[in-house]
């Protein structure tokens, strides 16, 4: 077998390249950019997205529509200047299960708290609704817990599989001392629709 080793070095040093290796790390360059080109029509299709707009390491869970009415950033506040924020996620899964991630800061220190949820069903983004539902991990109420700085964090679920897919209500919180009904947080009205 003829060695095509000194045709490319002569070919090299005719084009100006004077044959030294590559630079380290330089090739692996060169394979990500070919990686990033190529075509995500041969991608599985739960796997296609374009270059830089995915995560880096692919995700196990698949979270619904991208829609206000789906996913809501929930801010809580008071006049004294305590803030709240609930992630509200509703995974794309027949499971129907809302994650609710709840943060607060510059409340009691060392205090539980709860947060709550009141809706309706007449949706006009003007939240009427007074049946207010202590929230935990399912059934089961779960306090957010301040630190000696008034801050706190819960990881909370509600089970939605009893509401039929589509149902659309206005929804509004609330944060209260544990065990009181004393509101020291509170949001504005949002609108969420139960998704699959």
């Amino acid at each position: 077998m003829r060695s095509t080793k000194g045709h490319f070095r002569i070919g090299a040093r005719r084009s100006g390249w004077p044959g030294r290796p590559l630079l380290p790390g330089l090739g692996a360059a060169i394979a990500m950019l070919a990686w990033g080109c190529a075509d995500a029509s041969s991608a599985p299709p739960g796997d296609r997205s374009p270059v830089g707009r995915g995560p880096l390491a692919p995700s196990t869970t698949s979270w619904g529509p991208e829609t206000p009415h789906f996913n809501l950033e929930v801010i809580l506040r008071n006049d004294d200047g305590g803030f709240g924020h609930v992630k509200f996620r509703q995974p794309n899964d027949a499971q129907r299960i809302v994650h609710l991630d709840v943060w607060v800061r510059d409340l009691e220190p060392n205090t539980n708290y709860q947060l709550q949820r009141a809706t309706d069903a007449n949706v006009n983004d003007d939240c009427t609704g007074t049946n207010w539902l202590t929230l935990g991990r399912g059934t089961t109420p779960v306090a957010i817990v301040t630190d000696d700085d008034g801050t706190g964090r819960a990881e909370l679920f509600r089970d939605l599989g009893a509401t039929p897919v589509g149902t659309t209500f206005d929804i509004h919180f609330r944060v209260v001392r544990a065990g009181t009904t004393a509101v020291v947080l509170d949001s504005e009205c949002y609108q969420f629709t139960v998704d699959q």
